[in-house]
């Protein structure tokens, strides 16, 4: 009875330990890695092929998330800001909202799921069957070969499918604001343009550059790192999608509060 209590009692510190010591492995593998990303442009081709497959095999799945995102959030939008009779500025609000905020996060997410998952699941499947055993025993860096070129990609691809979920939302909100709610389109496009910045649309792109360094680096970690046979492989793949879910929320709101401290 004792020892149960004392298990129970001591499980989250053990719990807490093990995670520290495994955010510190993390961080050490990606630090053997800097060193390695200029090389990885040698292998420009691998680079291209990745960005084909991370960022292209996302744009549909992008397209129809920032579609129905922009036109929820005219429809949702429109009900508050007609009792104050300032619907005008729903555009303003609507571009500021998906440009700094649910542009890059709800991109992330969709890369997350569908381009993410996939690295963890074939560099997990590459470990539990020897091939990257097979590249390092070839004399080819297996980090150099596999991992720099995903992240590379990532960080190139999310960025670019940010600005096309930003334009893709603000354009299915416009459409919907004054084809159907009856909004000026005039005075609709005269506040945007008087108010909206550049700044804007850059803090969602700077955000995106690091969401797509930051999931990639998980992803391809844990997929490297796999274990298990088949069974491994599939939990490797929720916690990829897990953690770098988790990491983009806890990430965006640190990068929030920097952009707000620096007025950008």
């Amino acid at each position: 009875m004792v020892e149960r209590l004392l298990g129970y009692i001591g499980r989250p510190f053990v719990q807490i330990f093990d995670t520290i010591e495994r955010f510190g492995l993390f961080i050490l593998f990606q630090s053997q890695l800097f060193k390695l990303y200029p090389l990885a442009f040698k292998r420009y081709k691998i680079v291209l092929t990745q960005i084909e497959v991370i960022g292209l095999g996302c744009m549909g799945v992008v397209t129809l998330t920032a579609l129905f995102t922009g036109m929820v959030e005219a429809i949702q939008l429109y009900g508050g800001f007609h009792q104050f009779g300032v619907e005008t500025f729903i555009g303003y609000t609507i571009f500021l909202s998906i440009t700094k905020e649910l542009g890059p996060v709800f991109a992330s997410l969709m890369l997350i799921s569908r381009s993410i998952s996939a690295m963890a699941a074939e560099l997990g499947t590459m470990r539990v069957s020897e091939q990257i055993d097979a590249i390092d025993i070839l004399g080819v860096n297996s980090k150099e070969y596999l991992i720099t070129p995903r992240i590379i990609a990532t960080v190139i691809s999310l960025p670019l499918l940010v600005i096309w979920f930003d334009f893709i939302a603000i354009s299915s909100a416009y459409f919907i604001s004054t084809g159907v709610l009856g909004i000026n389109p005039i005075a609709y496009q005269e506040t945007l343009m008087r108010l909206g910045e550049f700044n804007d649309i850059m803090t969602g792109v700077i955000k995106a550059a690091v969401f797509g360094f930051i999931v990639s680096s998980i992803g391809s970690y844990i997929g490297y790192h796999t274990s298990g046979g088949a069974r491994g492989v599939g939990q490797s793949t929720i916690y990829a999608v897990v953690y770098s879910a988790v990491a983009i929320f806890i990430t965006n709101y640190f990068l929030s509060s920097l952009f707000l401290y620096l007025d950008w």
